[in-house]
């Protein structure tokens, strides 16, 4: 097995890289103090191809695999993690408006998404309906050529600043679970939505989060993604790419915490030493740049996996996702414990970190879902043989 990245991917490395420290890392502070949506740098990262990143090409996209994706990811999350994570939603939603979009819907979305003019949300989650995202019971009713949207969104990032939305709402009957389920571009302005309070979270300040209601939102025929009854079938296509891309964003996060930490280690002295030779000290570091390895090396193999239809894809980006972004959480955490009181400042980086990081347990389907997901499929015969 080769694990050498090409010399694209190098280039993709490099130019996410100096994105991150040009455009992210000196901000994210001041970002995550102001609670700042920079919409201006988000849109900068279109004109560098990083909101198209898996887009097809035919749709304005860099056309790029999910391994790709993931590269770019992880070096532009080492900049600033909370608006690293909106940049991997806003992808999923161009992606799966250039996938399942009608030809008019791509025509008016995709160009404009892909370049930054328009920014879009992810709709899925509900007030009642989290981790049971098939029991979803926003609906959309049929009105001649038109469906009719009441129900509410909840924990949307971005809402209130962007322009577009794909809505998952339920077609079908009450009881009908995922079969029932449909997708919807929906424009954010349109009649009979409106928007909570930006909620006040522990992390991942720099974005905004909010409820959105639907009461009577009417949406053209032709704005359904694909066939009635296939939304959940997309949400969860969405998913398996969303859950190794915030996997990578815990990937950046802890390499972002080991350098610092190897840094100060370097620097600070405590009886007479450097931190760097206490020997419990440089096995703690040991522990966490071999756990980071093996969570990078973990999300790799699922992307490629993904990127090459492997059956057993969306068990690979579940186990993925899981220890990547536990990792991470962990990696963020022991970086600040090494930094002592310092860590737990805001004048240092790791107490945003760790704030940063936590909500990626819970995200893209939490790491308990996560467990079910792949103890389901381990279930089946001959599953586990295959993990050989």
């Amino acid at each position: 097995m080769d694990f050498t990245l090409s010399d694209d991917q190098r280039a993709l490395v490099a130019a996410a890289a100096d994105f991150a420290r040009v455009e992210l890392v000196d901000h994210a502070a001041d970002w995550d103090k102001a609670s700042h949506f920079p919409l201006d740098v988000i849109r900068r990262a279109g004109e560098a191809g990083f909101l198209g990143i898996y887009t097809p090409e035919e749709q304005g996209g860099l056309g790029l695999s999910r391994l790709d994706a993931s590269l770019i990811f992880e070096q532009l999350s080492q900049g600033c993690i909370a608006t690293t994570a909106y940049l991997t939603i806003h992808n999923m939603v161009t992606w799966m408006i250039a996938n399942w979009g009608s030809d008019s819907v791509k025509e008016r979305y995709s160009g404009a998404m892909v370049s930054g003019q328009l920014l879009g949300s992810y709709c899925l989650t509900e007030p009642g309906a989290g981790s049971d995202a098939a029991n979803l019971r926003t609906k959309a009713e049929r009105d001649g050529d038109d469906y009719v949207l009441h129900g509410a969104k909840m924990f949307i990032s971005g809402a209130g600043s962007t322009e577009v939305l794909v809505v998952m709402a339920r077609t079908g009957a009450a009881d009908s679970g995922a079969s029932g389920v449909s997708a919807f571009v929906v424009p954010a302005d349109a009649e009979g939505i409106s928007y909570g309070k930006k909620e006040e979270k522990m992390g991942w300040k720099s974005q905004p989060t909010r409820l959105i209601s639907f009461d009577g939102v009417r949406v053209p025929g032709e704005y359904r993604l694909g066939e009635e009854g296939e939304g959940f079938k997309f949400a969860m296509k969405g998913l398996d790419g969303g859950r190794l891309n915030i996997a990578s964003c815990s990937l950046g996060a802890a390499q972002q915490a080991l350098t610092l930490a190897r840094n100060y280690m370097g620097e600070r002295k405590q009886f007479g030493k450097e931190l760097s030779a206490f020997q419990a000290l440089q096995f703690k570091l040991a522990d966490m740049a071999t756990e980071l390895m093996a969570a990078r090396l973990m999300v790799r193999q699922a992307a490629w996996r993904l990127d090459n239809k492997d059956p057993e894809a969306t068990a690979h980006c579940a186990m993925a996702k899981r220890f990547a972004t536990d990792v991470g959480f962990r990696v963020c955490n022991e970086a600040l414990q090494l930094h002592g009181g310092y860590g737990y400042i805001c004048e240092y980086p790791l107490e945003r970190l760790v704030r940063d990081t936590r909500v990626h347990q819970i995200l893209e389907g939490t790491n308990e879902i996560m467990r079910l997901i792949v103890a389901r499929r381990l279930l089946q015969n001959g599953v586990i043989e295959s993990l050989q």
